[in-house]
């Protein structure tokens, strides 16, 4: 049995405990945070842009700590959960390796790519292992679309465009502070940048516009990535500017040789347009829902943790690698000229 201690009891950290429920030879073993009331099991005040609302949890048989580094000393726990804000993580994450423990960090990694390399060097140094939890690859839709890729199916992908839009995130202070999340690219716009690493490698080039706010924080980017005379052609919109009310949407139009592959969480179920004018969607074997897509993801943690190996789709390197990405593009979008990816 992997024992896991999870850190941090917000929104993402209560969505990780309840995903981590229906784990398979795991279990949430203790948990950090330095709210009394969330010690005592009382998770009403947690709200967020999906999944249930925060209530009552059991935490009977589970730890409870208000000291991170007591729990880093508990020598039943084997992995730690860390579900922090972002700035939090570096520190968090370096310090459990250093004491024997393998590390999930949520995404982004770090707030920036010399902290992140600092993570993956105390990781190297500790013999653990460093996973960063990019869940976009565990939703069914996107699943598909990389066995695709990785197999073939219909040629070479071509060209496409990603999509990620939500209302301002003001269902926690946390999570709106850009000094703790690096604002609403890094937050949010992460998930494509991750994925496109997957999809088709990093690019040699970018070239972004955006909408920021008084600080030079971008809230609203679109970028096209620059693969040279090979391609694939790719762009992506995100951001998060819409108005109260608008629901979150993402999803992609992508052109393969041989099929165009669509999917937005707005409206357009997961459709393969073919050759031959048909339009076939797909039996999906994955998740119902986004808890559930959370459990496929910390499930992988776990089956890595009992290997000794990371999974791909939860690489720190490639964690690092989207952040930095990130970071070009909002540069891009303020100095209004392309940039080289290094």
């Amino acid at each position: 049995m992997i024992r896991i201690g999870l850190a941090g009891v917000g929104f993402m950290g209560m969505i990780h405990f309840l995903a981590s429920r229906a784990l398979k030879g795991a279990k949430v073993a203790a948990i950090h945070t330095r709210d009394p009331k969330k010690l005592s099991g009382d998770w009403r005040g947690i709200q967020g842009n999906f999944g249930p609302p925060g209530e009552i949890m059991d935490l009977k048989g589970i730890a409870a700590y208000d000291d991170f580094d007591a729990m880093l000393a508990d020598p039943k726990i084997d992995l730690i959960d860390i579900c922090t804000p972002t700035d939090r993580h570096a520190p968090m994450a370096i310090a459990a390796l250093k004491a024997g423990k393998h590390v999930l960090v949520e995404k982004a990694i770090a707030l920036s790519p010399k902290e992140a390399d600092k993570m993956i060097e105390a990781a190297q140094k500790s013999g653990k292992l460093l996973m960063v939890a990019h869940v976009l690859p565990f939703f069914a839709e996107f699943a598909f679309l990389l066995e695709l890729v990785r197999k073939g199916t219909y040629g070479r992908l071509v060209a496409g465009r990603l999509e990620r839009l939500i209302s301002r995130p003001d269902w926690s202070a946390d999570i709106g502070d850009a000094e703790k999340t690096g604002g609403p690219v890094i937050d949010l716009h992460i998930h494509d940048t991750h994925f496109l690493g997957l999809l088709a490698g990093m690019p040699g080039r970018l070239s972004s516009i955006g909408i920021a706010n008084n600080q030079d924080i971008v809230e609203y980017v679109s970028t096209n990535y620059i693969y040279g005379d090979n391609g694939p052609a790719i762009s992506a919109v995100s951001g998060a500017i819409a108005m109260p009310g608008r629901p979150f949407q993402h999803g992609f139009d992508l052109q393969f040789e041989k099929a165009t592959v669509a999917y937005s969480s707005g409206g357009i179920p997961l459709t393969v347009f073919t050759r031959d004018g048909k339009a076939i969607q797909p039996v999906l074997k994955g998740p119902a829902g986004p808890v559930e897509a959370f459990t496929l993801e910390i499930q992988a943690a776990v089956n890595g943790v009992r290997k000794g190996v990371c999974p791909p789709e939860l690489d720190a390197s490639l964690a690092k690698e989207a952040l930095a990405l990130c970071q070009f593009e909002c540069q891009s979008a303020l100095q209004h000229k392309p940039v080289v990816v290094k």
